[in-house]
């Protein structure tokens, strides 16, 4: 595969996860949820939805049914809140499990059928989830974490090594107003630097114009997401990763994970299918661990559901932090990251928090 092809394919991806608030009347992307359990990974199935509003019931746990006739589409975005989806994609191809999937290039393609109702499940950036709950009155809910942090400091050599040396240099970054601007000023505030006085952050449109200001710089780093950063040092060897931001967060110890992308549901779907919205968080889950535990196959099956190009999928699955994190885990980590998004600017999560029914429990 052609560099080009992969850079094109995979700009698309980064752009579409990170756009986060930029979005304002919203994009919604899919994330993952587990039946039983807090913490899975899942697997995929596809098939044909004619109605949206339809009130499915779930196969038998080991069928392939369809629910409803294959009923219950899925949304997601190109890249890593969408790559967990890839091996219930194929699944659904082949057995017909009973779900019309779409995989979307850009946000502001999703935001108004989460907004219209035009589809039962979403893969959304984490703050988008809050900001359409607002939007639609409470009418969609939090099933899963489906993504963790997904961005890196990289520069061409090795003179970062903490935090703390990003004192003096300046950033490139692409996403202002959204989660990777909310994520860098949380964690250089945290290690004492102020963002306005300690360094100098250079906000660009595109993720390609970040990284050929860093080649071109001096005393400069450039923050990127996964999978834009494979496809980095795929196009010049002297990009490193010199910061993982998602340890970096975690390394504060403030009761918060960094949060890329959360799965919701249409409150009416989950209300009159319990059954097989149970169903699709086991499938689900089953996918994110098939995905995160057979690389080499996932990365195909990435490709095949077009998502990223399988020689970038293969190398960044593994940075990616596909998860899938469900029930009153999911709450605890989406609701402290959310507060701290909220305490640092309202409007990135729709002006206030989201109350407990924004939260789904399966019972």
């Amino acid at each position: 595969m052609k560099l080009k092809k992969i850079i094109s394919s995979i700009l698309t991806a980064a752009v579409c996860t990170l756009s986060l608030t930029a979005c304002g009347n919203g994009s919604s992307s899919i994330s993952e949820s587990s039946a039983n359990s807090n913490v899975s990974t899942a697997s995929t199935s596809e098939g044909d939805t004619s109605t949206p509003e339809s009130t499915a019931s779930a196969p038998e746990s080991g069928t392939s049914t369809p629910a409803n006739n294959g009923s219950i589409k899925v949304v997601a975005l190109k890249g890593p809140t969408a790559m967990g989806l890839a091996k219930l994609i194929d699944d659904n191809e082949k057995n017909n499990l009973g779900y019309s999937f779409e995989i979307k290039a850009a946000p502001d393609e999703i935001s108004p059928m989460a907004a219209q109702g035009t589809a039962d499940i979403f893969c959304v950036p984490a703050n988008l989830a809050a900001i359409l709950s607002q939007k639609t009155e409470g009418k969609v809910q939090a099933i899963a974490v489906n993504t963790l942090g997904v961005l890196y400091i990289c520069e061409k050599g090795e003179t970062v090594k903490s935090v703390a040396d990003l004192k003096g240099k300046t950033i490139y970054s692409a996403g202002k107003g959204s989660t990777p601007e909310y994520a860098l000023n949380f964690i250089l505030e945290n290690n004492g630097l102020d963002p306005e006085k300690d360094v100098t952050i250079e906000w660009k449109s595109e993720h390609t114009e970040c990284l050929e200001a860093m080649l071109k710089g001096e005393n400069c780093v450039a923050m990127l997401p996964q999978p834009f950063v494979t496809t980095a040092q795929a196009k010049n060897e002297a990009v490193k990763v010199v910061l993982d931001l998602n340890k970096e967060w975690d390394a504060l110890g403030k009761d918060s994970s960094l949060i890329t992308g959360a799965a919701i549901v249409r409150k009416d779907f989950a209300e009159q299918n319990p059954e097989a919205l149970k169903t699709f968080l086991k499938q689900y889950a089953e996918s994110v661990d098939y995905v995160n535990n057979n690389v080499d196959d996932a990365a195909e099956l990435i490709e095949k559901a077009d998502i990223v190009p399988a020689a970038v999928a293969k190398k960044a699955i593994p940075e990616c932090n596909i998860v899938c994190i469900t029930g009153n885990d999911m709450k605890g980590k989406l609701s402290s990251y959310l507060f701290v998004l909220y305490e640092s600017d309202p409007k990135s999560i729709g002006g206030t928090l989201p109350n407990d029914e924004f939260y789904y429990i399966a019972q």
